[in-house]
């Protein structure tokens, strides 16, 4: 076969300049496929892969591990094979998209409010020479364009329906585990309502949100800035680009990885085939060995709600069209208050209603209590013991709203935010064809390894259990794809951290006080006040709280025993409590005491500090407040 001598050199890779070449992946003489690895660069912002632009066999090496490179720079010679190079030239343009791809991958940090999003993917290579090394999702994770069975367009050893935080997670570990994959998702871009919709472009707006509060506040600090102009079409525009480069990101690691990636909604014809039907009406079908269910979970809906755009869900209220000069938030958990938090930062008049009788239900009155005490003059009012009984929607004027409870009667409104919950989608995939179980609420009963009654289908995420979170659904969906591929896996997590992106934020793992009162469960608990606590201060907020509860039983200042008895639960009320609350989730999960994390050094000066000052005064070794000796 003829062969043509090409020089590859660094392609189009942005901004970037005089980037160090980490790992070189290929040796002389190696056969090279078009766009397998050559070498790995390093930014301050990202690691990247530069692809081959053609088969062929490596000449001569001309860059070593060390070297810096620019786009142009020689980086090898191939003879490449000359039927394989026709479309060569594309090769820049490909490997620039391939790179703004893998640039947002990198961006996106750890994930999920709701943990929100992926980690970029380490570089292929990492693990020896390039001969020597599995390819993970390549050769053995790619779907055969070969016919499926039973008349199907393609068969997947695992096909995975919903590309969701559990979704993509179970994907992806399964094409690394030399499964052939294929991933099926509604929306034009993968990461599901969480990416989307939801979790993300969410705590872009909170972000935004919070900078607005933030500039109020340094007014009291002798800063004073112009008055403020909110332009919410190119606010909308920026949350846009935060989740672009969050899907771009997964459509590389997809890419990376040779997942098969299917546009459409799916639908179960038997226990192995499914029917996809695409945007443009077309119908695919793909049979399966397994198949892993994430596909999620849509808003709640009012009974005798209208259909009018100024009533908002979620997702229309995240698109952010308009601010309105009233707006009536339904519900009063996270998602309301959370959205509630941004719509009256960008100047709507707010109000609340809630059937129960607080705010956040899940979590204890005492760390809600300095989110309510900071939002209720900011409120026009937060109604609790109260519902919505009807809403018509005239053509012309506002929204008419009855009431029922605290402030009963007829009020008028720009627009309303449902914010009631989410039903799970198990009712909506035609499951009980594959003879799958499906409650009458639409949830996929499943055991510790994910699977169905089927036993080689499996649910994930919203769809299987509560609670309804995206870092909850990335561990059941490496779980599932773990078990289909032939591991001993199981979800065993024993808490999982919820988080409530106000202003301040709430959260809370484990075991709450109101849990533990009603069933009779003897616990001691240590306080810390942010009113003494340095970096609080510094940002211009006291009223933050952490509250750790342990077992009872032996010793301490609150009866915990020499070195205290283990962590139970924790809570935080305040900025970044989000972020604090996986140290309470790990030391539950790691069995730690008050003297664990007392006498864990902690940098100061920290909100992480309240921790440990949390356990300090449980035990009664506190010394940065005066706690009166207890007998």
């Amino acid at each position: 076969m003829a062969t043509e001598a090409i020089t590859v050199r660094v392609p189009d890779i942005g901004d970037f300049r005089d980037v160090e070449v980490i790992e070189v992946l290929v040796v002389p003489g190696q056969q090279v496929e078009k766009e397998t690895s050559l070498i790995t660069l390093e930014s301050d912002k990202a690691t990247l892969d530069i692809p081959s632009p053609a088969a062929g066999a490596v000449q001569e090496l001309l860059v070593a591990a060390g070297d810096r490179v620019s786009e142009g720079t020689p980086i090898l010679k191939l003879a490449a094979t000359a039927d394989k190079t026709a479309d060569a030239p594309a090769a820049t343009a490909d490997a620039k998209q391939e790179q703004e791809q893998k640039q947002g991958a990198a961006a996106q940090g750890g994930a999920a409010s709701a943990g929100e999003g992926p980690a970029p993917a380490a570089p292929p290579g990492k693990e020896g020479p390039a001969e020597k090394r599995p390819q993970q999702g390549r050769q053995q994770g790619a779907p055969s364009s070969a016919a499926g069975r039973d008349g199907a367009e393609l068969h997947a050893e695992v096909l995975v329906l919903g590309a969701g935080p559990g979704g993509y997670t179970a994907a992806f570990r399964a094409a690394d585990l030399g499964k052939k994959t294929l991933l099926v998702e509604r929306y034009p871009a993968l990461g599901g309502v969480c990416l989307n919709v939801g979790c993300i472009p969410s705590k872009a707006l909170l972000h935004a949100a919070r900078v607005l509060a933030e500039v109020e506040e340094m007014a009291g600090a002798g800063i004073h800035f112009r008055e403020r102009e909110i332009r919410p079409g190119e606010l909308r525009a920026w949350t846009e680009t935060v989740v672009a480069k969050l899907t771009g990101g997964l459509k590389q690691l997809a890419r990376q990885r040779r997942v098969e990636v299917w546009q459409g909604e799916g639908r179960f014809l038997g226990p192995h085939t499914l029917a996809v039907r695409a945007p443009d009406g077309k119908e695919r079908l793909a049979s399966f060995d397994h198949a892993i269910v994430a596909a999620g979970s849509r808003p709640a809906r009012l009974p005798g709600q209208p259909a009018d755009p100024r009533i908002l869900d979620s997702t229309s209220a995240l698109a952010l069209q308009e601010v309105p000069a009233t707006l009536l938030v339904a519900g009063g958990g996270i998602i309301g208050l959370e959205m509630a938090t941004v719509y009256q930062a960008l100047g709507s008049r707010v109000t609340v209603v809630e059937m129960a009788d607080r705010l956040l239900g899940g979590c204890d009155p005492d760390i809600v209590a300095p989110l309510q005490k900071r939002i209720e003059p900011r409120y026009e009012a937060i109604l609790l013991n109260s519902r919505i009984e009807s809403i018509e929607a005239p053509e012309r004027g506002p929204l008419q709203v009855r009431l029922s409870g605290a402030r009963a009667g007829s009020e008028t409104f720009d627009a309303v935010l449902v914010a009631a919950g989410r039903h799970p989608n198990g009712g909506q995939l035609d499951l009980e064809r594959a003879g799958v179980r499906v409650t009458k609420d639409g949830f996929v009963p499943v055991d510790q390894q994910q699977r169905t009654n089927v036993s080689h289908i499996y649910a994930v995420g919203d769809i299987a259990s509560q609670p309804m979170l995206a870092h909850k659904a990335s561990h059941e969906g490496k779980v599932a794809a773990e078990v289909a591929a032939g591991l001993k896996s199981g979800f065993e997590g024993r808490v999982i951290p919820s988080i409530a992106y106000t202003d301040p934020e709430v959260a809370w793992v484990g075991l709450t006080e109101t849990e533990a009162r009603a069933r009779g469960i003897e616990y001691g608990k240590g306080l810390f006040p942010w009113a003494a606590n340095g970096r609080s201060l510094t940002l211009g907020r006291d009223e933050g709280l952490t509250k750790l509860l342990f077992e009872r039983g032996g010793g301490g200042a609150d009866g915990g025993g020499e070195g205290g008895g283990r962590l139970l639960g924790m809570a935080a009320v305040g900025p970044a409590a989000g972020d604090l609350i996986a140290e309470g989730a790990l030391a539950i999960e790691m069995g730690c005491d008050a003297r664990d994390l007392g006498l864990t050094v902690h940098p100061h000066p920290t909100l992480s500090e309240t921790v440990a000052m949390a356990a300090e005064a449980f035990e009664g070794t506190l010394t940065d407040l005066y706690l009166p000796r207890r007998r």
